[in-house]
């Protein structure tokens, strides 16, 4: 077989492939919910969100010891 039929057969399998997966995939689509939709649906309690922000405070210890951890990986000299 001649190289430029192997080329051009080559490239026809090649945009083959390509048209294949640009058909295939698919993308998710935003959405807009609405009240009416979501009514069956319970809505999660305010309180224990609040509760959550609360308790999230940073440990300084922690952010200490991984600065000097940091710190030790530095080279000598």
């Amino acid at each position: 077989m001649k190289l430029e039929i192997a080329r051009a057969l080559f490239l026809i399998a090649a945009l083959a492939v390509t048209t294949a997966a640009a058909a295939a995939w698919e993308q998710p689509r935003p959405l807009v919910f609405s009240k009416a939709e979501l009514a069956g649906q319970c809505a999660l309690p305010r309180g224990p969100k609040a509760q959550a922000q609360d308790q999230a405070k940073p440990d300084h210890d922690l952010l200490l010891f991984l600065f000097g951890m940091r710190q030790g990986l530095k080279p000598f000299g």
